[in-house]
């Protein structure tokens, strides 16, 4: 009886094994994007799969600093030649005035146009194209990388899976039309309108005059996207139509928290908030050199980095001074990531130069008092979660506009690193430093940023399943999607009150000519009598 039983329960358990290995859905990552911040959030979407039991097959440019036993990278590399002119791109960028992010997203259409062709020729890669020619390949679900690529979206039909875009930002003008989610200008177009109170005129006029910016971007995007498309795809005649292939979207995962971050603004169910992802729950242990100079400070200790794109060489070198001669003046501990340590801006007994940082670990570190950084979405998410406060120095894209969020909040300050002097600098970060009120106020948000009744990693493992369940999600979908920008916006049926009123009033004018008419008529005739 005990021989049997214990027959029975291994069959059970291997059962168990075989039918919790059988789960494992296939998944393609999309993540061409030539930005490693990016790939970084991408790859941790991708290890969180991985993790979970599914196997991912990731086609990336860059080589990933994250990654999984059960992720298999298809890496198409930038040649030499394509890794400087990324970098010359990415200088050029660091030199212009770029407060204002959609008019430097028009005017930096043309720089990047070497990226998205970059992301066009990944995809036409024979390694990349036999995921689909070659019959033997499944794949349950398609994650696409959001870099205004939507003409990526494509590939998801030649290898007949459901869709779901995984953007590194907050829901925006850009992204919502492939779900349908509202845009809401009028209050959801800018993060400045205060707890408790409406949009002021100031404020929705200053949304409107982005948003229209954004109109004439997305237009020429659209335009690009839809060439490439035909680049990419326009050999298979099976392929839909550019604007019909969008409306294939499942879902979108953002990179944010609405309910913490704000702007409070509706949102369809397609779009899922993952903000946080790339953020472990238990930081890995630090290198030992950086483990040993953090530990050492006992007054504390600052990370500075500009983020994964910026290099030391894009900064102008007389910055590169003035930043150096405040830090090395500090009692506080500084690790500064730098790319070449062979001509690096200085030694000082209290600066660590790196090539390359784990930030999350070290933001996760307890001597850290500070975070100087560009601004970047995932930099500005991982300091706001560890409750660290900031001194921003942004470049480009979104980082100005996440910049001047973070000094409403009251985390920290910002100033321009393209005009930097070095009293200010020291100057402001002397008042993080010496003002409690900066960390106590980012500590307080911390707190109710990690409040939420599914984790970042929940919700990503929950909807992605949920959609390769249902083989994709077009019950979700909304009908925004199918409509355009007439019907969306009630024009036609404001044109057709129109034309109802003009017609009455037209009506009334001729009913009330002939009254006129009678009575002047009749008027005359009792004269002559």
């Amino acid at each position: 009886m005990v021989h049997n039983s214990s027959q029975i329960l291994l069959l059970a358990v291997a059962v168990a094994a075989f039918m919790g290995g059988s789960q494992g859905a296939n998944i393609l990552g999309l993540f061409p994007s030539l930005s490693p911040s990016h790939l970084i959030l991408q790859m941790s979407a991708a290890k969180v799969l991985a993790e979970s039991g599914h196997n991912v097959t990731v086609v990336t440019v860059l080589k990933p600093v994250v990654n999984h036993k059960n992720i298999k990278v298809i890496q198409v590399p930038l040649t030499k030649e394509e890794s400087q002119q990324m970098s010359d791109t990415i200088g050029a960028m660091t030199k212009n005035d770029n407060s204002n992010m959609a008019v430097s997203l028009i005017r930096m259409m043309g720089q990047m146009d070497f990226m998205f062709q970059k992301n066009a020729e990944t995809l036409m890669d024979e390694r990349v194209k036999d995921l689909y020619l070659n019959k033997d390949n499944r794949f349950d679900l398609v994650l696409s990388g959001f870099f205004m690529n939507d003409f990526q979206l494509g590939f998801a039909k030649k290898v007949n899976a459901p869709v779901i875009v995984l953007a590194t930002m907050p829901p925006n003008q850009m992204v919502n039309p492939l779900i349908g989610n509202p845009l809401e200008i009028a209050y959801a177009g800018s993060n400045d309108v205060e707890q408790g109170k409406g949009a002021t005129f100031t404020q929705r006029l200053g949304s409107y005059i982005t948003s229209s910016a954004f109109g004439i971007f997305t237009y020429l995007s659209e335009r690009r996207n839809r060439n490439l498309y035909k680049e990419v795809f326009g050999n298979d005649p099976t392929m839909p139509e550019y604007s019909e292939m969008l409306k294939n979207t499942s879902l979108v995962f953002f990179a944010s928290h609405a309910a913490s971050e704000g702007p409070i603004r509706p949102n369809v169910p397609a779009a899922i908030e993952i903000g946080g992802i790339q953020i472990k729950d238990q930081p890995d242990p630090l290198p030992q050199n950086i483990a040993d100079f953090l530990g050492n400070g006992t007054d504390g200790a600052i990370l500075l980095t500009l983020g994964s794109n910026v290099q030391g060489s894009h900064i102008k070198p007389d910055t590169v001074v003035k930043m150096f001669n405040v830090l090395s003046k500090l009692k506080q501990r500084v690790i500064w990531k730098w790319e070449d340590l062979e001509k690096t801006p200085g030694k000082s007994d209290n600066i660590l130069f790196s090539k390359w940082l784990p930030q999350d670990d070290i933001l996760a570190h307890k001597n850290i008092k500070m975070f100087i950084n560009h601004a970047g979405k995932g930099g500005i998410t991982e300091a706001q979660y560890h409750g660290k406060p900031m001194l921003s120095l942004p470049v480009f894209g979104d980082q100005p506009g996440n910049a001047e969020d973070m000094v409403r909040n009251g985390f920290g300050l910002t100033l321009s690193l393209l005009t930097l002097e070095e009293q200010p600098f020291q100057e402001a970060i002397q008042e993080i430093l010496s003002n409690p009120q900066y960390a106590q106020k980012v500590a307080s948000f911390s707190s109710l940023y990690r409040d939420r009744p599914m984790t970042a990693r929940e919700s990503l493992i929950y909807w992605t399943e949920y959609v390769i369940r249902h083989h994709g999600a077009a019950h979700l979908q909304s009908p925004l999607v199918h409509m355009n920008f007439i019907a969306a916006n009630n024009i036609d049926i404001y044109a057709l009150f129109a034309v109802v009123l003009v017609t009455i009033i037209l009506i009334f004018r001729a009913l009330g000519k002939v009254i006129y008419r009678k009575i002047t008529s009749k008027s005359k005739k009792e004269k002559l009598h």
